[in-house]
């Protein structure tokens, strides 16, 4: 074992710097390693993490090499086992003792043997970026590690420690595999690779060359701090230290060097290609790169990434290119097999084969044009794909193609941008939103590695709105310079992480010196961000978390400066979800004087008396105009609400949604005398779930009577009962009385209230709407409902009586209402229980000609298979009839400003 690992350590493993300098960069790690391994005795899964060519294959090889060598965890485990997952692609079926045995040389002891004390094994796995198999939670797992079963299978039980739950596991995860495999592990351990420290970079570099070149060489990459910022990944440095040393050995000296991703690989490929082939025409350069391109993309779309002398010899790949490939180190060996020098060279020339790809080259069955590209590199369903689409958006630059086309001819790159705009035009709004944009790496980032300026305001001026998480300031980095180039972006829905704008160090997220350096950057980027903002009509700050810095910043971009006055923000609805600081009221005063500022949505936000005070004395400024203010689940006490009645009286405000806070009957009396007002001009009132009792009803009897602007009144979910519903009902019956929609769901109701409200329905022609579903009124409260629905004076449009414990044995009278009462348009039976019978006689009267009904809620998958073909034939019959589950829940969340809390998803 320590022979094959010292092979793979010397041949296939490249550092580049001398073993204790390798030592002591892995230092941290690697006492981590031996301490958690010393300190429990029991079986311990342990993850390494870190970014993509960060190192942490070398770290593993060194690992098992010294454990080989009997210096690492040689009294802790007897064996141990590595395997590269992602080698298993094409294995369909396996079983762990097959695996294990692939591995053991002829003399060693049998698999039972080996097995037969779990707790001394160590499984070491990599590559799970790489693997095309999902591992998720299963139920159909296996303990029988002898058993063959399908790969996946295999895997995931070893993973979840269902199969050999004694031994442990040390396993590599990369950015795009992380979040999938951490679920399915028990207490893992995490070991993060940091990348190279500036020192490191210095000892990289006079190792790789020779001391005077490697001091002058890490001189001038320190000067380029783009650059310098990428050989933190010991990959990249690697790459750009090999760039260079070609680059010196040819006598050129690069007038400029990559500084994106795209733009490096290319700088190393073709200086690579030019140390050998310079001389060579193009065409027959282009022939030669193609063969390893097609390998390259062959293995992308079959998700193959060891490659055996077949798949060369079918690719055109003779044995005289391939050594000059291992020369280049564009392969490399691994046993008998051959694989790309790192998994990210491999994704890069197969991006290049879609470069030189021309109309007369002939199709291949296995390589998918590029639109199919675009639509796996977004379809979030395999890891593998994810750096793929920076390189595709960095690669169709003129600079790349300034660099290829001298050694390789004509580069395709317009067809490739023209593909990537027609494949985002081709998205509608909530593909683009789910596949492109709420996470920045989908899109900006791609957008960052190109930075030509005409390309990306093409692609930016596709949007008019867009979602965006953004979770470090790299984020951030990239939506402030995406957003300044899309000048058709009027709706922004943002959310800013926790960990964004943490002022105290949190080394869960980043060491000291990062955090203090991304402090820096992020007021910049932030500022940036902020700017854009002012051009926006709609803007949705979705649980964002600032600090008093970012929101201070974010008021002095949005206050009126010589160049920008107060008429030029056009913003007119703010939406200020669950956020945990608004700058001690600065924010108020801030949005509330844009003149244009119509919707103000501070639901989940939580106000204080004092917050409650700042916001009411805004909305007194003589530039306020806000018609929309939703306050709903912001913990506003009785007192609280007293003083927004009062700042109401003489306000531009119609809809005020309180709904969520514990107002009780005090906070309500201070409403209603608000309402009596005639400077009022409130239309709408939404006190859903307000702690209100039928003492509430009293003031709103009042208020009702006095009142002759508002039209909507929202009392769901408060303990009203019938008292309190029958002194609302007196003052419907009077003819002043304006109310158009009253709703009453979950008011504890019965049906001794239903005469109350039947007599309502006959005398009054103001109301339209009345929903009164999740109340006890049972058959004997709907048949009364429905006499008085058929009087002649009744002039109902809208009517729920979704969950109110009635049977079929209303049926038939629900069935007059229909075909009586012809000003009926929405009525909502849902969660009733109706037999096939009584259905038979509702959609009897939905296909009467004098059914005017166009939504009827019912679930239709609740019913038996009879009664939904049923409910299908009547909705085909009558086209403008539409058979919903919850017909009303948007529009009530939107009236009451009800927002869910934030997830990429909604």
């Amino acid at each position: 074992m320590k022979n094959a690992f010292q092979h793979i350590w010397t041949t296939e493993t490249n550092t580049y710097i001398p073993d204790r300098s390798y030592h002591e960069f892995i230092e941290v790690q690697y006492r981590a390693l031996q301490d958690i391994f010393d300190c429990e005795s029991e079986p311990v899964t342990v993850v390494v993490s870190g970014s993509r060519g960060g190192g942490k294959t070398t770290f593993l090889r060194k690992a098992m090499l010294d454990w080989a060598s009997r210096n690492l965890l040689q009294n802790r485990f007897q064996y141990v086992f590595y395997f590269s997952v992602f080698s298993l692609n094409n294995i369909t079926e396996l079983s762990l003792a097959e695996l294990i045995s692939s591995t053991l040389p002829e003399s060693s002891e049998t698999v039972d043997d080996i097995l037969s004390d779990p707790k001394r094994i160590l499984f070491i796995l990599d590559g799970f970026d790489y693997l095309k198999f999902d591992l998720e939670l299963r139920t159909n797992l296996c303990n029988d590690w002898r058993k063959k079963l399908p790969t996946q299978i295999v895997l995931s039980s070893l993973l979840q420690k269902i199969m050999l739950p004694e031994c442990s596991l040390l396993l590599e995860l990369g950015n795009a595999s992380l979040s999938n495999i951490i679920p399915l592990l028990q207490h893992p351990r995490e070991i993060i690779m940091s990348g190279f420290s500036e020192q490191t970079i210095e000892i990289y570099c006079v190792s790789f060359f020779n001391t005077q070149t490697g001091v002058e060489i890490f001189e001038n990459l320190k000067s380029i701090k783009p650059l310098f910022n990428l050989c933190c990944c010991p990959y990249l440095c690697w790459m750009i230290c090999s760039t260079l040393k070609w680059q010196y050995e040819r006598k050129e000296v690069a007038n400029h060097f990559g500084r994106t991703l795209a733009l490096l690989y290319t700088i190393f490929m073709v200086s690579a290609f030019k140390s050998t082939y310079a001389r060579n025409p193009s065409k027959q350069n282009r022939a030669r790169l193609r063969t390893l391109c097609t390998l390259a993309v062959e293995g992308m779309w079959k998700q193959v990434y060891v490659f055996d002398s077949d798949d060369l010899r079918r690719n055109g790949i003779s044995e005289s290119d391939k050594k000059v490939w291992l020369r280049m180190k564009f392969l490399q060996n691994q046993g008998s097999n051959i694989v790309f020098y790192h998994s990210t060279l491999q994704w890069y020339f197969a991006v290049l084969f879609y470069f030189l790809q021309q109309y007369k080259d002939a199709h291949h069955p296995v390589i998918g044009n590029i639109a199919q590209l675009l639509g796996e590199i977004y379809a979030h369903k395999q890891n593998q794909w994810f750096h793929t689409r920076i390189l595709l958006f960095g690669m169709a630059t003129e600079q790349v193609t300034s660099l290829l086309e001298p050694c390789f001819g004509c580069i395709s790159t317009k067809e490739v941008r023209q593909e990537i705009i027609r494949y985002i035009k081709s998205l509608s709004q909530q593909e683009c939103n789910e596949k492109l944009v709420v996470h920045p790496q989908n899109l900006f980032f791609c957008i960052l590695d190109n930075q030509e300026e005409r390309f990306v305001r093409q692609l930016m001026d596709l949007f008019e709105e867009m979602t965006v998480d953004i979770s470090n300031v790299d984020d951030m980095s990239a939506t402030q310079y995406c957003l300044h180039r899309a000048s058709k972006v009027k709706n922004l829905h943002l959310h800013i992480q926790k960990r964004v704008f943490l002022e105290i160090h949190d080394p869960e997220y980043a060491d000291l010196e990062l955090f203090k350096l991304n402090q820096k950057l992020l007021v910049n980027h932030w500022t940036r961000l902020c700017t854009f903002l002012c051009n926006l009509h709609v803007l949705d700050l979705d649980s964002c978390h600032f600090n008093e810095n970012a929101i201070e910043v974010l008021c002095n971009c949005l206050s009126p400066t010589s160049s920008v006055p107060l008429t030029g923000f056009k913003l007119h609805r703010l939406l200020c979800s669950f956020m945990t600081n608004f700058g001690d009221g600065l924010l108020f005063s801030t949005f509330l004087h844009l003149p244009h500022l119509k919707y103000m949505n501070l639901y989940g936000t939580n106000l204080s008396n004092d917050a409650v005070e700042r916001l009411c004395s805004a909305l007194k400024f003589s530039t306020c105009g806000v018609e929309e203010l939703l306050l709903g689940k912001c913990d506003i006490s009785s007192e609280a609400c007293g003083i927004i009645a009062t700042s109401l009286i003489n306000s531009e405000v119609k809809h005020l949604s309180l709904v969520e806070n514990p107002l009780k009957n005090k906070g309500v009396m201070s409403l209603c005398e608000m309402l009596k007002d005639p400077s009022c001009a409130l239309e709408s009132l939404m006190l859903s779930y307000c702690c209100l009792t039928f003492i509430a009803c009293g003031h709103l009897y009042e208020a009702l009577l006095s009142n002759e602007r508002l039209s909507l009144l929202d009392l769901g979910s408060n303990f009203l009962e019938d008292t309190g519903v029958n002194l609302l009902c007196e003052a419907l019956k009077v003819p002043n009385c304006t109310l158009k929609e009253l709703w009453l769901p979950g008011c504890y109701l019965t049906s001794e209230c239903c005469e109350e409200i039947s007599a309502v329905l006959t005398c009054n022609r103001n109301l339209k709407t009345l929903k009164l579903g999740n109340n006890n009124i049972q058959d004997t409260g709907v048949k009364r409902l429905c006499e008085a629905l058929c009087h002649p004076n009744c002039e109902m449009q809208c009517l729920g009586l979704d969950m109110c414990n009635f049977t079929s044995d209303c049926c038939e009278d629900l069935a007059l209402v229909l075909t009586t009462c012809n000003t009926l348009k929405s009525l909502n039976l849902d969660w009733n229980a109706f037999d096939h019978s009584g259905l038979e006689m509702l959609c009897k009267a939905l296909n009467h000609k004098a059914c005017n009904l166009e939504v009827l809620g019912l679930d239709k998958s609740a019913f038996s298979e009879e009664s939904q073909t049923l409910l299908q034939a009547v909705e085909k019959k009558n086209n403008n009839l539409n058979v919903l589950h919850f017909p009303w829940v948007e529009e009530e969340r939107e009236k009451r400003g009800v927002r869910p809390v934030w997830n990429s998803k909604n």
